[in-house]
């Protein structure tokens, strides 16, 4: 063992010191850098990890030519007697600068895995910037922050090449370990050598594994709460929300143009809640994030209750955060950092007193039907009681609008139904103005009264949702409602059109429109008769079936038998117990298009 320890003290005094400044310095351009979006972006990261690129030597060339005496640093502190080189300054200073880029990637790393979602709903709930890094985007980083500061420690302990450039090697005063082991390999002292090395090695890896073992630790106890925690609770029960708007509507006319897309839509609709339907891609979502202020629409407005949200003309665009806006997300987007009811509280005014807020959480638990479950985390919450979490959430925040996307999508078919029965019950309460996100045709049927179909962008039907099921605006509407069955249709005179793809003549009860394209009729509504001689009733013939649990789908020919499983005009939903009635039949079997449900579109 050496006499003289000082390399040991001088290496940890730097390495903590360095390790101190690029905490923070890492932290702040990590999270600066994850939102600059202005020019050049990449020669700024460039510089940020240039010393992690760079021979250390050059780096203390540099730092030498910087705070040199003939340096800016250095006539700068030069009337103050004051100088960096040749100091344990310099040495910290070396070390800060060759570490600050393992701090800074490992920190944006951290930031960059952040769920976006997170930083948008906080953001919906009224939480400021500042509020949003400190309570969000910080303790969800912080162990990948944690894992930066470990690494830039090390690097720093085991700093050579600038350290030698900017603070030399003077035993007592700025030789570390590194050094230490060089100086004593040169002289061959073995010994001393291995001594520094053994130390080093110790140091660094002890720090290493101590993190590795704590974030095993919380990953472990994770993962045990959420298998013991897993449970389905009973969700079909009602809840009695208080409503705190009398009135409310919402006017948007918006364009967003993407490179690949352009959303041209225009609505009005009050406190009824609004089914906006369509395919992957159709602008569903992005009407949410427009009015939610997620997304920037490239022109246009947007008013609810009499507050302009948004205006291109007028240069308005509301702060995401001032908007009153609930957002529930698909994922639901629950804070896994923060309890059931730190997350419920997320979003009440600052102003409320501690017991006020015990109160409201305590009011959103009962009425979402999840009392006891205040201080458990998201992870322990099975699907359905964090939909309700989420939902609780939002509402606490008392917004003037309600923006549900595929609220259902991540549960199973069972809890789906139920809390669809408690959806409705919430909306039925709830009297702000609801936009409710979903591919799923009979859910938006279920909980909607008003519907808008968007197609590319673009609006192609908006009504009740009888009107839309019944009389289709295009056959694009059909099918994205449902419908199965279509032909080609040519005008014979006002009650009689020609269905070319079926090769029928049908007679019809719906005006027919100037420019006729199709007629279809939905699968469930094709009827089986005994009687040939009705109107509108064709013999067919069996091409093949397809089964679900409660019922069968069959694939029908008309007029004649078919070649090959491919060659039918029609498809027909019954029940399982007609389908035993009529499978037996001898063909051909007799279906009837009733006049009435036909549908006629452009």
């Amino acid at each position: 063992m050496p006499q003289d320890l000082s390399p040991l003290w001088i290496s940890l005094k730097t390495s903590f010191l360095a390790t101190f400044i690029t905490f923070f310095l890492g932290i702040a351009a990590a999270y600066w850098m994850l939102g600059y979006r202005g020019k050049g972006k990449s020669i700024i990261e460039g510089i940020f990890v240039a010393p992690l690129i760079l021979p250390p030597t050059v780096v203390g060339f540099l730092l030498l030519l910087f705070f040199g005496k003939n340096g800016p640093v250095g006539k700068l502190m030069e009337p103050f007697n004051l100088t960096i080189v040749f100091t344990w300054y310099g040495a910290a200073i070396a070390a800060t600068v060759v570490s600050f880029p393992l701090m800074y990637k490992t920190a944006l790393g951290a930031f960059e895995q952040i769920d976006a979602n997170l930083l948008r709903v906080a953001r919906t709930l009224g939480a400021k910037e500042f509020t949003i890094f400190w309570r969000v985007s910080l303790p969800l980083a912080f162990p990948g922050i944690l894992a930066g500061a470990t690494l830039a420690f090390a690097r720093a302990l085991g700093e050579f090449g600038a350290t030698l450039m900017l603070a030399g090697n003077i035993p007592g005063q700025t030789q570390n370990i590194p050094m230490a082991i060089y100086f004593a390999v040169e002289a061959g002292d073995m010994k001393e050598a291995w001594f520094w090395a053994i130390i080093i090695v110790s140091i660094s890896l002890t720090g290493i594994i101590l993190t590795n073992l704590w974030q095993e630790k919380n990953h472990i106890i994770r993962r045990t709460d959420r298998t013991e925690n897993k449970q389905i609770v009973s969700e079909n029960q009602s809840c009695d929300l208080p409503s705190n708007l009398s009135r409310s509507s919402l006017f948007l006319d918006i364009e967003k143009k993407l490179a690949s897309f352009h959303l041209q839509v225009a609505l009005n609709t009050d406190n009824q809640p609004l089914g906006l339907l369509g395919s992957s891609g159709a602008g569903k979502s992005m009407i949410l994030r427009c009015l939610a202020g997620i997304e920037t629409p490239t022109k246009g407005r947007i008013v609810l209750n009499n507050r302009v949200l948004f205006d291109s003309e007028k240069g308005i665009n509301v702060p995401i955060r001032q908007r009153k806006i609930g957002f529930l997300f698909q994922n639901y987007a629950l804070f896994p950092h923060l309890t059931v009811a730190q997350n419920i509280a997320f979003g009440l005014p600052k102003e409320l007193s501690n017991g006020n807020i015990k109160l409201e959480i305590e009011k959103q638990l009962i009425a979402m039907h999840l009392e006891g479950l205040g201080n458990r985390y998201p992870h322990q919450l099975s699907g359905g009681q964090q939909q309700r979490v989420a939902l609780a959430r939002a509402l606490a925040s008392q917004p003037e609008a309600l923006l549900l996307d595929e609220p259902f999508s991540a549960l199973d078919t069972h809890l789906r139904s139920q809390l669809e029965q408690q959806m409705t019950e919430t909306l039925a309460e709830y009297s702000g103005v609801t936009l409710f996100v979903t591919h799923n045709m009979e859910e938006a049927y279920r909980l909607c009264p008003n519907l808008l179909v968007l197609e590319d962008g673009k609006e192609a039907h908006h009504g009740s949702k009888y009107e839309i099921f019944k009389h289709p605006a295009t056959m694009n509407v059909a099918k994205i409602t449902g419908c199965k069955n279509f032909s080609h249709a040519a005008f014979i005179s006002s009650q009689t059109v020609e269905a070319i793809d079926w090769g029928c003549t049908l007679e019809v009860v719906e005006s027919i429109p100037n420019k006729l394209s199709h007629i279809g009729i939905r699968a469930h509504q094709i009827v089986f008769k005994n009687d040939p001689n009705q109107e509108n009733t064709f013999p067919c013939w069996l091409v093949r079936t397809s089964e679900t649990p409660h019922r069968m789908t069959l694939f029908l020919k008309l007029h004649s038998p078919a070649n090959n499983h491919h060659e039918y005009h029609l498809q027909a939903e019954v029940y399982k117990e007609k389908w035993v009635t009529i499978k037996d039949k001898p063909f051909p079997w007799y279906v009837h298009l009733d006049p009435v449900r036909l549908m006629l579109m452009e």
